[in-house]
């Protein structure tokens, strides 16, 4: 066998991702895109009702309560999807709510005076009004970011090199999400993981009208089989006399969803009275609407990625934060319990479905207002055991986190000075946010416990993310260490033209607001 030639072993880097049957601006049939669409919105079920089912008991709330928030979340969730799509980066991205906030969102719940309320309804609605008033307030810090353009002028800080740990934490980072969830029920995780995997990967080709059907659709299929085996082990008493806890991550009828969801319900602006403020509940939650605003952008470059568009222009990157903050705004008028963020989950089932059309979103969309209003029938699929959702996350989170990676491909990996940023910035993004859960796991409360406890929950939240901690680490010491001479380790060559809209002459394909609004707001 004769030795192979340098240009035949050496993968020459391509600015868009290659492989997918549909890019961002090109459609599925609509059959095929009603059915994408679907499985987007199953998706976006997981951490919809993950968050209220966790939060609504501490602060006093009934089933009822957290039926009702649910609905409000996804209600809000679809609104903000179609402005993503519609007015923001226009990238297919799911707007949903976020862990990052809820650390401040805990230390309002024990706020002392919130806590001796005795009446559980009553803590209920108040805690909900405290909430509300510090996202109203603190998402004034993304809508001025974004809308006055500062967040375009901090990305000129960002090089690929320095965007690897940050895109790649995205997912990586939310390792505890997985496996430890699949492990509360593993006779139901481990089939969904082992399910999905064989109907997408292994099984792709399987096609019926020349459409893949397997790999198209292997999240619902697998759903669906997992979820009827789920519910033959409840029926058959497999769990009766099994701890309280393995209950609840297993049983198909703990949710306590369907029974206290209303027929039809249509969520409105300060359904749960005036919100109220508080200037150290706003001034933390400002801490977690940086942290989603940085989780955001890395998932706003991996979508484009797997979309098979080019890398958002700094001036679409901030527009896209400013109609993010206008999420968190809507997320406080509604009372959602949670700020606004981009789906990482939803991200990644873009790379697994190769589907990267906006109308798909924009169909989830669809189907979240309209089953969030229908009650009912949105909480039967709401109540989903979270283990199969954990399931599909160990798959999603990984692809999203290995799009980080596939940057590498624009910068130098063998020289030392990039070894340094990448390996140091990955490192201590996984570790020390996770000092700081295991801190809190232990002692109840995060590392900084000082008096102040808007400080306490500032410092908790920002180093309580990994894609927060991997963006300080990388950008200052990409922007510090040799940086002058060493523009192409960097990939600066390669970044540099997808800085401005005009850069690139596809960045108009992918990029240019609808209804030609373009007239009114012309791009830099």
């Amino acid at each position: 066998m004769e030795p192979l030639k340098p240009e035949e072993i050496t993968h020459p880097p391509m600015d868009q991702l290659q492989g997918l049957e549909y890019c961002i601006d090109s459609n599925p049939s609509w059959g095929e895109a009603v059915a994408l669409g679907f499985q987007h919105y199953i998706l976006s079920l997981g951490t919809a009702v993950m968050i209220p089912t966790f939060l609504v008991p501490l602060m006093g709330g009934s089933d009822g309560d957290k039926a009702r928030v649910v609905q409000t979340l996804l209600f809000v969730q679809g609104i903000n999807t179609l402005l993503q799509t519609l007015f923001g980066t226009r990238l297919p991205t799911v707007i949903g709510a976020s862990y990052a906030y809820m650390v401040p969102i805990i230390s309002i719940i024990h706020d002392s005076s919130l806590a001796r309320i005795e009446d559980p309804h009553l803590r209920f609605n108040n805690t909900m009004r405290a909430v509300q008033g510090a996202l109203i307030v603190a998402s004034s810090l993304q809508i001025i970011l974004g809308y006055s353009q500062l967040w375009a002028i901090c990305s000129r800080f960002f090089s690929p090199l320095g965007m690897v740990p940050v895109i790649s934490l995205v997912g990586f980072g939310l390792l505890d999400r997985g496996f430890p969830v699949v492990g509360r029920c593993v006779e139901i995780g481990i089939p969904m993981l082992i399910l999905f995997v064989v109907f997408s990967q292994y099984l792709k080709h399987f096609q019926i009208r020349r459409l893949p059907m397997l790999e198209r659709f292997a999240l619902v299929l697998s759903v669906t089989v997992i979820w009827a085996y789920a519910h033959l082990l409840t029926a058959s008493g497999a769990y009766k006399h099994r701890p309280a806890k393995t209950q609840m991550n297993c049983r198909t009828d703990k949710a306590n969803l369907i029974s206290t969801a209303p027929w039809i319900k249509i969520p409105y602006p300060l359904q749960w009275g005036a919100p109220s403020f508080d200037a150290g509940h706003a001034f933390g939650m400002m801490a977690a609407v940086l942290v989603s605003l940085i989780e955001s952008t890395g998932a706003f470059k991996a979508a484009a990625r797997l979309a098979s568009a080019t890398p958002p222009p700094a001036h679409v990157l901030s527009r896209g934060i400013g109609w993010q903050g206008i999420g968190i705004l809507l997320s406080g008028l509604f009372g959602t319990l949670s700020g606004s963020a981009v789906s990482i989950e939803n991200v990644g089932l873009i790379g697994s479905t190769r589907v990267g059309s906006r109308r798909v979103i924009q169909i989830s969309a669809g189907f979240m207002i309209f089953f969030s209003i229908l009650g009912k029938f949105g909480a039967l699929f709401a109540s989903i055991p979270f283990t199969i959702f954990a399931a599909m996350y160990c798959v999603f989170f990984g692809l999203v986190g290995s799009v980080g990676l596939s940057f590498l491909q624009f910068t130098n990996m063998n020289s030392m000075r990039n070894l340094f940023i990448v390996g140091v910035s990955m490192f201590l993004g996984l570790s020390i946010p996770n000092y700081f859960r295991e801190y809190s796991a232990g002692a109840l409360h995060g590392p900084s416990h000082t008096r102040a406890g808007w400080f306490n929950d500032f410092l908790n939240t920002i180093f309580s993310s990994s894609p927060a901690v991997a963006l300080i680490i990388s950008v200052l010491l990409d922007n510090t260490l040799e940086y002058k001479d060493s523009a192409r380790d960097r990939g600066m060559p390669w970044w540099v033209k997808f800085r401005t809209f005009k850069g690139d002459s596809r960045n108009e394909e992918f990029y240019t607001l609808p209804f030609n609004l373009n007239r009114f707001f012309p791009p830099s």
